[in-house]
């Protein structure tokens, strides 16, 4: 099974009222979606609980309008998710059902509605399966450094993916991600820090195999200053560079 940054324990089976409350926000998300005019959202849910770091969300994705073989139109989310109990990760299209089919500590879905000409570039790249993988980096840490190669968390591959679609360019590959960070630095982006003192660090390195600290600058490491990408930071910097045209939406 496969997980934005959770333990194995989270794969037992669901619980039924899990499972209806999941079902329920998707479907509320639908109509929301629906009703906002969008082709492309940036789409949040809140699978840990992260209010001690200050934050609200956990994992995003993106989620765009697409033809069904029916006709009409059909909401899918491209997002990454780390492979339970491994470091190794892989990008999913699903439909919102299965985006929040999960064992979430709130059922409570959030996102940003890009602008028309962000949206127009995105859905470019999310619906061409060769540019949505290129700059799609298997190793997975759940606190990679926002401006590392060696890792790649969910968000991140998210941000650099929008950084491609907006101007980075279409390499492949460590190049690829490179540019996409010069791209993201030049445009403000700022991950968040996190504060992790010495024994987080080593226990979460000693029991998890998602979570690796060897690819942030020691400087940093050692002042207990990690610094990652969250769906806070990514939501405050598109609205702070104009990329998105509205403030963060929620629903419950």
């Amino acid at each position: 099974m496969a997980h934005a940054g959770r333990n194995c324990e989270a794969a037992l089976p669901l619980k039924p009222a899990t499972v209806e409350k999941a079902l329920g926000l998707a479907e509320r998300t639908l109509l929301a979606l629906d009703r906002s005019g969008a082709d492309v959202v940036v789409l949040a849910r809140a699978g840990q609980d992260l209010q001690k770091y200050g934050l609200s969300y956990s994992h995003l994705g993106f989620a765009y309008r697409e033809t069904a073989a029916q006709g009409g139109t059909v909401w899918r989310v491209l997002h990454k998710l780390n492979t339970c109990g491994s470091a190794s990760s892989a990008i999913y299209k699903q439909g919102l059902g299965e985006f929040f089919l999960d064992d979430l500590w709130r059922f409570e879905a959030a996102w940003v509605v890009p602008t028309p000409a962000v949206q127009a570039r995105l859905i470019a790249v999310l619906q061409s399966p060769t540019r949505a993988l290129r700059l799609h980096h298997a190793p997975y840490s759940m606190v990679s450094y926002a401006w590392g190669q060696t890792y790649q968390q969910s968000n991140q591959w998210a941000l650099e993916t929008m950084a491609q679609a907006m101007g980075s360019g279409d390499v492949p590959g460590l190049d690829g991600r490179l540019r996409a960070q010069d791209w993201l630095r030049a445009k403000g982006y700022q991950p968040t820090p996190l504060n992790l003192g010495p024994l987080t660090r080593l226990g979460g390195r000693v029991t998890q195999a998602n979570i690796a600290f060897d690819d942030h600058p020691t400087v940093k490491r050692f002042s207990n200053r990690i610094e990652t990408v969250t769906v806070d930071s990514v939501f405050d910097w598109m609205q702070r560079a104009q990329l998105a045209q509205s403030a963060v939406v929620s629903l419950r």
